[in-house]
């Protein structure tokens, strides 16, 4: 019988992917008397969850069953997915056990969500409920309107309007969620290498002009396994590509460690800017 069992209160299962996200909900959790049960991917979580105080388990991508056998284990009825698998890992680090290759079998279209999703769906069929991503950490949720000193000024705000419609298209179209605007111009669009390179790429191509970021959810964004992240890495890489503005999504975009972000684009007066849940369709401000 589980810990969890054992003291009448079911734990929590946590798949961590990379970064500080897992670590965030870890801490959250423990604040909150939650007992965590961490599937941790070799590829990668970072080794520094180890020190988090939950019992982790490691196992590499596509060791499916073991994940349920895991859980089961030690009575895990619910759980969170916290962290990115980078699209890359996942199309060339896969090995599949017969669980995932029954799985990849089944789906028609082999992009990122529709894996995950069909990993909820077999979660959910052996008892294991995927949860909200955002549960243990909504203080960090971004809100509406400035979020830093600075607010963006006419211009920035001329390529927010612009860039959250095109944004909104390509992640409509399961491309990337990110695009990075110079001179009223898309000089990049986020495809699988992620946010940071988008913009160090759109930085050589805009050749010193200022850059404006947009990041966006999808149209129907599945926040159990999905949800746009900000973390300070980013803002460090929009001050060394002249990037002045960053415009994310309220109520559905977490940034990471949220007190040292906004003090690290104050500092380098970066405006960063949340659009409202009813700016989704990017028709008006």
């Amino acid at each position: 019988m589980s810990a969890g069992a054992q003291n009448g209160q079911s734990p929590y299962g946590l798949i961590a992917g990379n970064g500080r996200f897992p670590l965030l909900v870890l801490a959250a959790a423990r604040e909150r008397g939650e007992r965590m049960v961490v599937a941790a991917i070799k590829e990668e979580t970072w080794p520094e969850i180890e020190k988090s105080g939950a019992e982790v388990h490691w196992l590499s991508l596509g060791q499916l069953g073991r994940l349920i056998d895991l859980f089961h284990q030690h009575g895990v009825s619910r759980a969170i997915m916290a962290g990115q698998v980078q699209h890359k890992q996942i199309f060339s680090s896969l090995r599949p056990d017969w669980r995932m290759v029954k799985l990849l079998a089944s789906l028609a279209v082999k992009n990122t969500d529709s894996l995950l999703g069909a990993v909820v769906r077999t979660l959910a069929e052996e008892g294991i409920v995927i949860e909200d991503s955002r549960r243990f950490l909504e203080p960090l949720l971004a809100g509406a309107g400035a979020l830093t000193p600075r607010a963006p000024d006419a211009e920035e705000l001329s390529e927010i309007q612009y860039g959250w419609r095109l944004a909104r298209l390509i992640a409509g179209a399961d491309i990337g969620q990110t695009v990075v605007i110079a001179g009223g111009a898309c000089v990049a669009v986020e495809a699988m290498e992620g946010t940071d390179a988008a913009i160090r790429r759109a930085a050589k191509l805009a050749q010193g002009k200022r850059l404006t970021v947009v990041k966006v959810a999808r149209p129907q964004q599945d926040v159990r396994f999905d949800v746009p992240v900000i973390g300070p890495e980013t803002i460090r890489t929009m001050a060394e590509c002249q990037a002045s503005a960053l415009a994310v999504e309220s109520g559905l975009t977490l940034l990471l460690e949220r007190e040292r972000l906004l003090a690290e684009a104050a500092a380098r007066q970066i405006a960063i800017f949340g659009r409202g849940g009813d700016d989704r369709d990017g028709s008006h401000e």
